[in-house]
């Protein structure tokens, strides 16, 4: 299916995660609005939100983790440039995600948890006490913050310990599907119409049924969260799966108006059942519920892929500068959305000007950190997950992400 010959890069899946992770920016920045918990809140709550935000939450992170599943299928597979020996990918991927998740926890981080206990008037202290606190792993009431109960947290940043997890549980698995397994990935590979939709759907309706009842919470805390890592570990594994195989992607993009057609009525089905099913754990309508929920996640996946090998695979302008941006900003844009909201929900401004502002300042920040600083300071780059470039380039000439460069 693959071949060994190298193959020029896709442009479709460096777009996907530019706008994957820009979907995630502003997912962020509704969950000041919406009356599900978060780190702050505005005074406003905007229900119209939330059927826009459920749309979204059921896909976007999987579709990030699938994304980055392609990513290591395209540096390691077959017509990789370079093609990485295992130990050496390995090596690389733990430096490049651990420097920014223990940059982002020492330094980005505790801003957020700041505001977040400051806000519960669980501190009346100022920001050096706290972090003297913080950094003590001093006792915190259990409800201060998500892992208040170990003193420390890496709130929005836990995409990456989840992700070095699943890419260096896939090395010895990338290495038998290599040679003795090469079926599994052939198999998969070889899906066509309507078995593409389904077959998927399998794996995930099992969780749905045995590890979800065991892992109701998504805990992001890497130790307790089964469910989680199965389902994000499902899609991680179908992006490597998926790879570079042009027979999948045509098939993809050939069934792109079907599979949004799909995802729209799955959608729909998963919003009716939300009211009528979801409370039905097992028997038929438990099974139909499980069914829905994983048609509409799985469907909306396979539209965006379709629709982004369809439109996307081509040398924007705009993209290389873009793939520079995309971890720093996933870095940078909470901290400075919590820390903004804090401030501006005490103002007592209009709603849309809140809003408004709100959006501004949390793009504004990152374009402007991201422009100034990232990729200025030769340091900070690696900390903030992008790689300067060895020789040296004009900032415009837009040098590679460090975390997943090679697709």
């Amino acid at each position: 299916m693959q071949t060994s010959t190298p193959l020029p890069r896709r442009h479709d899946i460096d777009a996907l995660r530019v706008l994957a992770f820009g979907l995630l920016i502003l997912y962020h920045l509704g969950m000041f609005y919406v009356s599900w918990g978060w780190h702050v809140k505005s005074a406003y709550q905007a229900d119209w939100l939330e059927p826009l935000m459920l749309l979204v939450n059921q896909w976007r992170m999987p579709l990030i983790f699938l994304i980055s599943g392609l990513a290591v299928s395209l540096m390691l597979g077959e017509g990789a440039r370079p093609r990485m020996d295992y130990g050496t990918f390995a090596r690389s991927r733990t430096r490049r995600l651990m420097l920014p998740l223990l940059f982002g926890m020492v330094v980005i981080i505790p801003p957020q948890v700041y505001f977040e206990v400051l806000g519960k008037g669980v501190i009346e202290a100022g920001y050096l006490e706290f972090l003297w606190r913080y950094y003590s792993f001093g006792g915190w009431p259990d409800d201060a913050f998500g892992g208040a109960n170990i003193g420390i947290t890496w709130n929005h940043l836990w995409y990456l310990p989840y992700l070095l997890m699943y890419t260096l549980a896939l090395i010895p698995l990338a290495a038998f599907m290599a040679g003795r397994g090469r079926r599994i990935p052939d198999s998969f590979q070889s899906l066509r119409g309507l078995w593409l939709v389904l077959v998927p759907l399998l794996p995930l309706m099992a969780w749905g049924y045995w590890v979800y009842p065991r892992f109701p919470y998504i805990r992001h805390d890497l130790v307790t969260d089964g469910y989680a890592h199965v389902m994000y570990g499902t899609f991680f594994l179908y992006g490597y799966l998926i790879g570079r195989d042009q027979g999948l992607w045509a098939e993809l993009q050939r069934l792109r108006w079907w599979t949004l057609g799909m995802a729209v009525l799955g959608y729909g089905l998963f919003m009716a059942g939300q009211e009528i099913l979801a409370d039905a754990p097992d028997g038929t309508a438990g099974t139909a519920f499980l069914f829905v929920l994983y048609l509409n996640r799985w469907a909306w996946i396979l539209a965006a892929l379709g629709w982004g090998h369809h439109l996307l695979n081509r040398p924007f302008r705009w993209l290389p500068y873009a793939r520079t941006a995309v971890y720093p900003w996933y870095i940078l844009h909470q901290t400075i959305t919590v820390t903004a909201g804090y401030y501006l929900s005490g103002l007592e401004l209009a709603p849309a000007v809140e809003g408004g502002l709100l959006l501004i300042i949390t793009l504004g920040g990152c374009a402007l950190i991201h422009h100034y600083l990232v990729l200025r300071i030769r340091w900070l780059g690696p900390l903030m997950g992008y790689t300067p470039p060895r020789s040296k380039v004009r900032i415009t000439d837009a040098p590679r992400v460090c975390l997943e460069e090679s697709t």
